[in-house]
């Protein structure tokens, strides 16, 4: 089967800003953005990556009320100091319940929630 996914989509009251913000986290590119979205992706050219997927955020008036039912799970090399740095970009940290665990729940500047873990190596 030659299925993948291409392109994960999230609704946002500000696209541009949200996607400024997973591209300083993510040290991803802006790829197409205009007045209603922003599409970005792990390279300039999403050809260069087979396979790879990119998220558009799509401008949506309405504000989130809930908790997502996804999220992206980040790992990184030092958890501490991914968190601080997340947090400078305009993150925070919440609590969905999650209890005494290994990870860190966040939240980005539009409050979807996401996930530091501790890093796989050692």
């Amino acid at each position: 089967m030659s299925l993948h996914i291409n392109t994960l989509t999230i609704d946002a009251t500000q696209p541009q800003e949200l996607a400024a913000f997973w591209v300083s986290a993510l040290d991803w590119y802006v790829i197409h953005q205009d007045d209603e979205l922003a599409l970005i992706a792990p390279a300039r050219d999403p050809s260069a990556l087979p396979g790879a997927m990119a998220v558009l955020f799509q401008r949506n008036p309405d504000a989130k009320t809930t908790k997502n039912r996804w999220h992206f799970d980040l790992v990184p090399d030092d958890q501490a100091a991914e968190v601080h740095r997340l947090e400078a970009l305009g993150a925070h940290r919440v609590e969905v319940g999650q209890g005494d665990v290994s990870w860190v729940v966040m939240a980005d500047p539009e409050g979807n929630e996401l996930c530091v873990l501790r890093s796989f190596a050692g």
